[in-house]
């Protein structure tokens, strides 16, 4: 005899529980930004960068190192930590970062291909935008420097190394360390102070942190004995790219900022080499 089932006869929490528990996918465009796909985007090009610094720095590492890179080591050593420490550092921020964000413990191969495809797009705008500010000089100042004597991705933060290897690889650091710097670091501290001391609202202090944090990116290039000699297109045009790193940061997240602007800086140092 068949038996008439009742609403009484469902567990709906327990069946609620277990839809709950299935791993459903998670899009590309917030996969991307979650802190472990960065973290695994970034590993190998910061293996690549500290291979590298060993490989063409020998004795002198500092010949190769990025100027970001020195300045957060000198940062580390200033309080007490040694400076080998420093990726180590940035793996485990990123790593606390997800966990405490809640997000789920999975990637697919297929938004690591993204990522770096979004990041190869991401450059080509960059190096777009280049060219017409490099076209726009020409015409108004025309005793100013092109684009391929003076770019924000073909010149570290400190002197370049003379062989084209160490010239590569000081480029890559710049796409790694400098976004670590002014965009991982310090865009949203500058964004979290003039919310809490300043009472600014969160639109607007996006918009003053893009703007100080990309100018501090432009001026930082022109400090020290190693810095290069002030021009106006490169000052402008890294002002420019700090901006557009900023922008990328905030919408599409760490990793794409970084393999952008390592791609970006890798194509017009091989471009600067060859012409």
């Amino acid at each position: 005899m068949s038996q008439d089932l009742t609403l009484d006869d469902y567990d709906f929490d327990e069946d609620l529980e277990e839809a709950l528990e299935v791993d459903l996918p998670v899009p590309y465009w917030r996969q991307a930004r979650e802190p472990l796909a960065c973290l695994i985007f970034l590993i190998p090009l910061l293996l690549i960068y500290e291979a590298g610094v060993l490989w063409f720095g020998g004795d002198h590492p500092l010949s190769v190192r990025n100027g970001a890179d020195y300045w957060l080591r000198s940062g580390l050593m200033s309080i007490g930590l040694e400076a080998f420490l420093l990726p180590g550092l940035i793996t485990g921020g990123l790593l606390i970062w997800h966990r405490y964000g809640d997000y789920p413990w999975r990637i697919s191969r297929e938004t690591l291909v993204g990522m770096f495809a979004e990041s190869m797009i991401l450059a080509v705008c960059l190096l777009f935008v280049a060219q017409l500010q490099d076209m726009a000089f020409q015409c108004w100042f025309p005793g100013d420097v092109s684009i391929r004597e003076a770019s924000p991705g073909q010149r570290p933060l400190l002197a370049i190394p003379a062989n084209f290897g160490g010239r590569m690889i000081s480029y890559l650091g710049a796409g790694v360390y400098e976004e670590v710097l002014f965009r991982l670091l310090l865009l949203p501290a500058t964004m979290l102070l003039l919310q809490r001391v300043f009472k600014m609202k969160a639109g607007w202090s996006a918009f003053l942190a893009v703007f100080l944090t990309s100018l501090s990116f432009s001026v930082a290039h022109y400090i020290g004995s190693a810095g290069e000699a002030f021009s106006l297109f490169s000052f402008t045009f890294r002002m420019t790219a700090g901006c557009f790193f900023a922008a990328v940061f905030l919408f599409r997240g760490f990793g794409i900022t970084v393999g952008c602007h390592a791609l970006c800086a890798l194509v017009v140092g091989v471009l600067t080499a060859a012409g």
